[in-house]
């Protein structure tokens, strides 16, 4: 698979500077790739900031550790809706640019179904769950403009001259990024409890992946007579596939007060990818030099295999009866162990890169529920490491930082959950120089659940 395609091959023949315009190289895609949206599932889960992994019972728990299914002591069904506010103020050589995106969507949709046994055995229950779940939302945009005073294209592919007339000083840059899609998952899983004490379980994913990314490059440069070349590069990428991972758990209570809890989520498998991308370039006509527009479009598909890292998670909670608690949860995920599988030399420098510029994360969260006959109050804080060693990798700015806050009121067979979670971080992309595009991320949600008792 080669990542410089026959048109800018062409184009360096010609004397003009590789193209550096791609939104995101294998790296930065692998790691975009594998990433699960901080705090995600139902309300229930994201107001105690996903630190479920040792209490289960709610089905997005379910994400986390599959044991959890059996915690439950009768079958339950839920939804959820969630409403997304992103914010980013993109900074570019002196200026800024914030664009707002808001997006609402069917977030999860899944069920536990419990039976007991009663069989003098010592398990006293099986659960069986299934599961919907958006993992990573890709819907993204920014955008910026200024003057960086480097250059990636100095002449006209119209120019036959000999020499060829030089437009080498820089004018203005303005660069734009779009990208949607989402990674979702559907979980299949089966869990069983032992004296009520020891839960065990294991789960089955399937994985369905859908990224779109567009990018936009204008640049404008001039000669010494004044006369501007006006360049546009557009970049399209459209990835398609299906990948599958196991995850196996248990919860352990240890008395009536501590419970504690693992997990170990396989590395997902995508062996049925496509990647379809599409390069044009356009060099708008100078009328004063005789130069006409010239586009070129460069079409290519690809087969693209690939393996995200596994996850290891490792929890415990405090369990007050039925007046409150308090969990934590600790993931492990090392993303130098992302791999290609073909032998394709682009993909190979980027299996190389990873194990050189980026490191594992490691990712805390920590949340509190509280009961006041039917009204429960809850709390969380998430903390996660940015993988990336190269951009952003000296700051601590980069990591994911946010709290969460919810409401729940349980009407019998039916429940009601509300939460409201906020996260920050910067993003660091480097277009013509290094890290000289930052964006700063400034995400609010909003999630409705509705539980019903089976």
């Amino acid at each position: 698979m080669k990542k410089i395609t026959s048109i800018f091959v062409a184009i360096i023949a010609a004397g003009i500077a590789t193209s550096y315009s791609q939104a995101l190289d294998y790296n930065d895609l692998g790691i975009l790739l594998s990433k699960r949206q901080p705090v995600n599932g139902s309300a229930r889960f994201n107001a105690m900031a996903g630190a479920f992994g040792a209490l289960g019972s709610d089905v997005s728990a379910l994400e986390i550790n599959p044991a959890g299914g059996a915690v439950a002591r009768k079958s339950k069904a839920s939804v959820t809706l969630q409403g997304r506010n992103i914010s980013r103020d993109a900074f570019y050589y002196g200026n800024s640019n914030n664009i707002d995106d808001l997006q609402l969507e069917l977030n999860q949709a899944g069920g536990i179904f419990v039976f007991d046994t009663n069989d003098g055995s010592g398990w006293d229950r099986f659960a069986f769950h299934i599961n919907y779940q958006v993992n990573y939302d890709f819907n993204n945009s920014y955008l910026v403009e200024g003057n960086s005073n480097f250059l990636f294209y100095n002449e006209h592919l119209d120019d036959t001259s000999n020499p060829k007339n030089l437009f080498d000083r820089s004018l203005n840059q303005k660069y734009s990024v779009n990208t949607a899609g989402q990674n979702s998952s559907f979980n299949l899983g089966l869990s069983a409890v032992h004296d009520n004490k020891l839960h065990i379980g294991a789960a089955i994913k399937f994985h369905s992946l859908d990224y779109r990314e567009n990018t936009l490059l204008n640049e404008v440069n001039d000669d010494i007579n004044g006369n501007e070349l006006d360049v546009d590069e557009l970049n399209e990428r459209y990835i398609s596939g299906f990948g599958s991972s196991i995850s196996l758990g248990f919860i352990y209570k240890l008395n009536k007060y501590v419970r504690i809890g693992a997990s170990y989520e396989t590395p997902t498998w995508y062996t049925e990818s496509l990647e379809e991308t599409a390069n044009t370039l356009t060099m708008y006509g100078i009328e004063s030099l005789n130069f006409n527009t010239i586009r070129e479009r460069d079409l290519e598909a690809y087969s693209l295999k690939f393996r995200s890292p596994g996850r290891l998670n490792a929890s415990g909670a405090l369990v007050f009866g039925k007046q409150g608690l308090i969990s934590f949860d600790y993931t492990y995920q090392d993303f130098t162990n992302f791999k290609y599988q073909e032998t394709d030399n682009v993909l190979q420098d980027a299996n190389n890169f990873f194990d050189r510029d980026f490191r594992a994360t490691h990712t805390l969260r920590a949340g509190t529920e509280w009961r006041f006959d039917k009204v429960s109050l809850r709390g969380g804080y998430f903390y996660e490491k940015n993988p990336n060693l190269r951009e952003g990798g000296s700051t601590n700015i980069d990591n994911i930082r946010g709290y969460s806050a919810g409401i729940g009121y349980n009407f019998g067979n039916t429940q009601i959950d509300l939460s409201y979670s906020k996260f920050e971080n910067t993003d660091f992309f480097s277009l013509y120089n290094f890290e000289d595009i930052q964006i700063g991320n400034n995400t609010s949600k909003i999630s409705a659940t509705v539980t019903f008792s089976l």
